[in-house]
């Protein structure tokens, strides 16, 4: 299985959007593959 495995995995593509990794981990939504930026709500009165 690890002979397997090891051959598959030369096939394998490296992980697009690695470096975005931390910002996943920090909890930052992504939608479609780019970064929601929370507006702020201002209500005028």
């Amino acid at each position: 299985v690890f002979k397997l495995v090891m051959a598959a995995a030369r096939s394998w593509r490296r992980l697009m959007g690695e470096n975005q990794l931390p910002k996943v981990i920090a909890g930052v939504r992504f939608k479609d593959g780019t970064e929601i930026i929370p507006m702020p709500t201002n209500s005028a009165a």
